[in-house]
C-alpha cells in the first residue's frame, strides 16, 4: 500500500513539474502560474464537491427515502419528514474538499490551517443540524405514545439541543482561534453574567418545564384559564420558552413557560376527569313576596308531584309540634308554619334530584345567601353530569328557565330594578 502512495506522490510531483515547465516556456511568470494553478484546482474541487453532493442528495438520499416510505413502520417516516438524511448529505462536499486543501495549499501553511479550520467548523454546523433533526424525530415518535400528553418532553429536547449548540459554538471558537477547548470553557466564566442575561428566558423556561412536568401541572389538551394573560382555552403546544393556548374564540395566546410557575392560573382538568361540572348560580327573590302558605296554597302544592310527600310529612310534623307546645294557631306568628319560600326551596331540591343531568354523587346544595339590597339570593350549587361546554350551558339554562317560570306558582317574585328607575338612570347617564 505504501508503495502505491509513494508512486502516486511521484506521479503528482512529475505532473506539477511538467505543467510548470510548459507554462514557463509559454512565457508565464511563476506568480501567474501559481495563481492559475490554485484557481483551476479550487474550481475543480468545488465542481467535484458539487457533483458529489448532487449524487448523494438526488440519488442516494431519494432512493433511501423512497425505500423508507414503502416500509410498514411509521417511525422511519419521521426521519424523512425531519430531513435527517438530506442534512447528512451535506457532509459529502466537505469530505471531498478537505483532501484538495492539502494538495492546493500545501506550501501555504497558515492558509492551509485556516481552511482546514473552516471545514471543521462546517462539519460542526452540519452535525448540529443532524442532531436537531434527530431530536425532532425522537419528539415525533414520542408524541405517538399514549402517555405523551401527560409527560411532554419537547422542553427537555429543546434544552438538550441548546446544550449541543452551545458546545458547538464553543468548539468552533476553539478551532478558529487555535485555543484549547478547556481554555475556552475557562474563559467562559468571564462572560457568564452576559450569557445569563441573554438566555434568561430560556433558563427560566427550562426550569419551569421541569417543574410543570414533575408536578403534572399542565398537559397538552388541558383547558387552562389565565386572566393575567387574557388566556382561556386549550393548551396546544408546550416548548422551552412558551406555552400556546388556543382560546375558545380560536385566537392563540402565547404565555411564557415560567409564567405558569410564577403566576396563578386555573387548570380545569380536574373538572373534566371528575365527570361533573359545577353549576353555581343564584337568583334574587323579592323579600316582599315571602309569606306564610295559605290553606289554598297548601292544597295547590299537594297536587305537585315533587311536593306531595313533603307537604304531607311536613304538615304532620308541624301539627305534632304545635300540639305538643299548645300553640295558639289563631295568630300566624305563633308556632311553626310553612312559607312559600321554604316550599319553593324544597321543590327545587326535589326537582334537581330527579333531573337526569344532575350528578347525585357530588356536592348538592340549594341554599340561602346573605340578603342584600337586591333581595334574598337563592343559590343552586350542584354539578352537571356532562362537562362539554355547550351541553353544560344548555342544562344550566333549562334549569333557570324552569325556575323563572314556576316562581309565580309559589307567590314569589324575582327582584329586578323597576323599569322606570332604569329609564331614569339612562337619561341621567346621557
Amino acid at each position: 500500500m505504501s508503495e502505491i502512495i509513494n508512486e502516486t506522490k511521484i506521479d503528482s510531483n512529475f505532473i506539477d513539474k511538467w505543467i510548470n515547465e510548459m507554462l514557463l516556456n509559454l512565457g508565464f511568470s511563476e506568480n501567474i502560474i501559481l495563481f492559475l494553478k490554485i484557481s483551476t484546482l479550487t474550481v475543480l474541487a468545488f465542481v467535484i464537491a458539487r457533483i458529489a453532493h448532487h449524487v448523494a442528495k438526488k440519488i442516494l438520499v431519494r432512493t433511501a427515502e423512497r425505500a423508507v416510505k414503502r416500509t410498514k413502520s411509521k417511525y422511519d417516516d419521521y426521519i424523512v419528514n425531519r430531513k435527517l438524511l438530506s442534512r447528512t448529505s451535506y457532509l459529502i462536499p466537505a469530505m471531498v474538499i478537505k483532501p484538495f486543501i492539502d494538495w492546493i495549499f500545501k506550501d501555504m501553511e497558515d492558509l492551509n490551517l485556516f481552511l482546514h479550520n473552516l471545514v471543521s467548523v462546517y462539519f460542526i454546523v452540519i452535525i448540529l443540524l443532524m442532531i436537531d433533526s434527530t431530536l425532532k424525530v425522537v419528539q415525533d415518535i414520542y408524541a405517538t405514545k399514549p402517555y405523551a400528553k401527560e409527560r411532554p418532553i419537547k422542553g427537555y429536547l429543546q434544552g438538550a439541543n441548546l446544550v449541543f449548540i452551545l458546545i458547538g459554538i464553543l468548539t468552533s471558537i476553539s478551532i478558529l482561534s487555535n485555543v484549547e477547548l478547556l481554555a475556552v470553557f475557562t474563559g467562559l466564566g468571564a462572560i457568564a453574567a452576559v450569557l445569563l442575561l441573554v438566555f434568561k428566558d430560556t433558563i427560566l423556561g427550562f426550569v419551569a418545564s421541569i417543574q410543570l412536568s414533575v408536578n403534572d401541572m399542565v398537559r397538552l389538551g388541558d383547558w387552562v384559564s389565565m386572566p393575567s394573560h387574557n388566556a382561556d382555552g386549550d393548551v396546544i403546544e408546550m416548548t422551552l420558552n412558551t406555552v400556546k393556548i388556543q382560546n375558545f374564540d380560536k385566537t392563540i395566546s402565547t404565555v411564557p413557560t415560567y409564567a405558569l410557575i410564577s403566576e396563578s392560573f386555573i387548570n380545569w382538568r380536574g373538572m373534566k376527569e371528575s365527570g361533573g361540572r359545577r353549576i353555581k348560580r343564584s337568583i334574587s327573590i323579592d323579600m316582599k313576596s315571602v309569606h306564610f302558605c295559605t290553606p289554598e296554597m297548601i292544597d295547590k302544592f299537594k297536587k305537585v308531584r315533587f311536593l306531595r310527600s313533603y307537604i304531607d310529612e311536613k304538615l304532620e310534623e308541624l301539627k305534632e309540634y304545635n300540639q305538643q307546645f299548645d300553640i295558639d294557631e289563631s295568630s300566624l306568628i305563633n308556632g311553626r308554619r310553612l312559607t312559600n319560600l321554604g316550599v319553593f326551596r324544597k321543590y327545587m331540591e326535589s326537582y334537581l334530584k330527579h333531573h337526569p343531568h344532575i350528578s347525585k354523587d357530588m356536592t348538592f346544595l340549594i341554599r340561602h345567601l346573605q340578603p342584600n339590597e337586591k333581595g334574598i339570593p337563592i343559590e343552586i350549587y350542584v354539578f352537571s353530569d356532562d362537562t362539554r361546554w355547550a351541553i353544560y350551558e344548555g342544562i344550566q339554562a333549562d334549569i333557570f328557565d324552569h325556575i323563572l317560570a314556576v316562581l309565580p306558582e309559589f307567590g314569589l317574585k324575582v327582584f329586578q330594578f323597576p323599569t322606570e328607575l332604569s329609564t331614569d338612570a339612562g337619561h341621567l347617564e346621557s
